[in-house]
């Protein structure tokens, strides 16, 4: 049986080792991928991959636990066994990672609750997905014959609290249910938030997180761990190699030559993990959010975070400077040529059919009735869009109409008409309205959109983590009673229910769809230049979504998703742009 240890050096069966360790998300693309991205780490001189594992992944509706496909985090550990790869696993149940809430599941807004913390009814549930997902994960540890050496107890919780007691609680919950790796943290550099996210006193080996400025970094981790009496060694868990995007704002990059020097002066130091050397797709609806003051600003679909492997996997030039750093630091270190792939324009296909979401909210469910609004989270599964629909009396005169407390995005309707769409700065606005002259009351529709929960920072219990309306519809100067709700999660079943006769509208919300044959399949691009705002879904997937405001007007489709034979495209459009063909593309489009 293999050994990790960590005392003044990380010892590997009683040796010392440096670890040069890359971030693969398994759950960011398909499981036919890992292989190739697993071996690419590898090539780059790496010993190590990181993976988080994201408990709104795993279990979507409270009691509900999904581990299937690109969730099968057990295969994905296998696979970088099999590799000879050792693993680094993050099963700690906040991530941060960009994704929606930073990875914690939508249900637990339905209860009052202080996320991250002792509060008895968050750490109840915390225990029901651990005594699931632990016990999984106890084989893959080194200790047990597999290639898992460490696991985080919680990530970046410096940066968001300081209850040592919480830490503590997971940590032990962590080791009755067979955890007996080495456990860590992960915080920024600098003294505060080590000081108020670390478990150093209980011997939980610590972690920190930057992308530069290694020495200064490192010096400051050593002196943390000092006067704690520890001489453990160095380690970078997020060493940063590019950013995150942000809708409507430029893509952010990084000079591959800065990352390569930056990486050659970090292993001078210590160990690393490079975050992220594949980032793949936010696909569905998983993308996290970003808070600027009052402002919530959701992120892009692609999380190609300007790594060392592109969205789709294929090696960059930043993968060859980094490559030489690492051969330069390390000149032991085994190293290969990286796969590359081949991407494909697959051609342009016609839409064939289109329905106004208006025309067909009843065939696609019946709606759930209540007095008051109901939440996404108390109406479905949080995620994707939640239509309002109203019954107002005609004054026939102009009514002022306001939707209170609502997130993230709306578009309101009266009798079919495209009244307002609102977002950020003008949530709330107060609406002049009038009914139709022949008829004694006025239809009121409000399509509103989860854009993507804030996954970092101190809106994380805030307000605007509860989705759709939680205040109320007020008429004139009260709230309006009298609801149907129809949440649009744009599951399989929602999707065959489309009439695509009942009646087109492209003003409305809208569903685009076509079928196509494909002789040969291939990773791919959908070319989103055209369109508005929402999202692609093929042969049933959601591919994520696209925004006319940019700075990507493209959707990545493994070739995994397409099938050789008949394929079907369904888009499903809010901004009343016409969409009137498919076009796939072999490269992304950015700005």
């Amino acid at each position: 049986m293999r050994t990790f240890e960590i005392k003044e050096d990380f010892l590997l069966d009683g040796k010392p080792i440096k670890l040069i360790s890359g971030a693969i998300h398994y759950f960011r693309m398909t499981p036919a991928q890992w292989t190739d991205s697993l071996y690419n780490l590898k090539a780059l001189g790496a010993n190590t991959v990181e993976t988080y594992i994201p408990w709104n992944l795993h279990e979507p509706r409270e009691g509900v636990y999904d581990f299937e496909g690109m969730k099968d985090i057990c295969a994905f550990v296998k696979q970088a066994q099999a590799l000879g790869l050792m693993v680094i696993l993050r099963p700690s149940v906040y991530i941060c990672a960009e994704w929606e809430f930073g990875g914690l599941p939508a249900w637990l807004l339905n209860e009052p609750m202080r996320l991250r913390s002792t509060d008895p009814r968050f750490m109840a549930k915390v225990r029901n997905y651990f005594q699931v997902l632990l016990p999984k994960l106890v084989p893959l540890q080194i200790t047990h014959g597999g290639p898992v050496i460490m696991m985080q107890v919680e990530n970046e919780y410096g940066s968001y609290g300081m209850e040592k007691a919480y830490l503590r609680q997971t940590k032990e919950l962590m080791e009755e249910y067979g955890i007996d790796v080495p456990l860590f943290t992960s915080d920024g550099a600098w003294e505060e938030v080590l000081d108020a996210g670390t478990l150093i006193e209980d011997d939980v080996f610590v972690t920190g997180n930057f992308g530069s400025r290694s020495k200064e970094n490192a010096a400051v981790m050593k002196e943390f761990m000092a006067k704690h009496g520890k001489n453990w060694p160095i380690m970078c868990m997020e060493y940063w190699d590019g950013w995150f995007n942000r809708w409507g704002e430029p893509i952010i990059k990084r000079a591959g030559q800065d990352l390569a020097n930056e990486v050659k002066e970090m292993l001078a130091v210590g160990s690393l993990n490079l975050y992220m050397f594949h980032g793949g797709t936010n696909f569905g609806f998983y993308n996290g959010c970003s808070a600027r003051g009052a402002l919530d600003l959701p992120q892009v679909s692609s999380y190609d975070y300007d790594a060392l492997l592109t969205e789709a996997g294929e090696p960059t030039d930043k993968y060859y400077q980094v490559q030489k750093a690492i051969k330069e630091a390390c000149p032991e270190v085994w190293q290969a040529n990286p796969r590359t792939k081949q991407l494909a324009a697959l051609g342009t296909f016609p839409i064939e059919n289109s329905v106004s979401l208006l025309a067909i909210k009843d065939q696609l469910m019946t709606p759930q009735e209540s007095m008051y609004p109901l939440t996404m989270e108390a109406a479905s599964t949080g995620y994707g869009y939640l239509l309002y629909s109203v019954q107002l009396k005609n004054y026939h005169r102009e009514n002022k109409l306001k939707v209170v407390e609502a997130s993230d995005r709306l578009h309101i309707f009266t009798d079919g008409q495209l009244q307002a769409i609102q977002y950020q700065e003008t949530l709330g606005e107060e609406l002049l309205i009038q009914g139709t002259p022949d008829k004694e009351t006025i239809e009121l529709d409000v399509l509103v959109e989860n854009l993507g929960r804030v996954n970092y920072g101190f809106k994380l219990n805030g307000p605007t983590q509860a989705k759709g309306i939680r205040g109320g519809i007020m008429q004139d100067i009260h709230f309006h009673q009298g609801y149907r709700h129809y949440p649009l999660t744009l599951s399989a079943e929602q999707l065959q229910a489309i009439d695509y006769q009942a009646g087109k509208n492209p003003t409305h919300p809208s569903f685009y769809q076509t079928t196509f044959t494909l002789t040969e399949v291939g990773d791919t691009f959908i070319d989103c230049r055209g369109y508005g705002k929402g999202v692609v879904i093929v042969n049933g997937i959601n591919l994520g979504r696209y925004w006319q405001r940019g700075p990507v007007h493209s959707l990545y489709c493994p070739k995994e998703f397409l099938k050789k034979g008949s394929n079907e495209v369904v888009v499903f459009e809010t901004d009343g742009v016409e969409i009137k063909e498919l076009v796939f593309c072999d490269q992304p489009v950015v700005e």
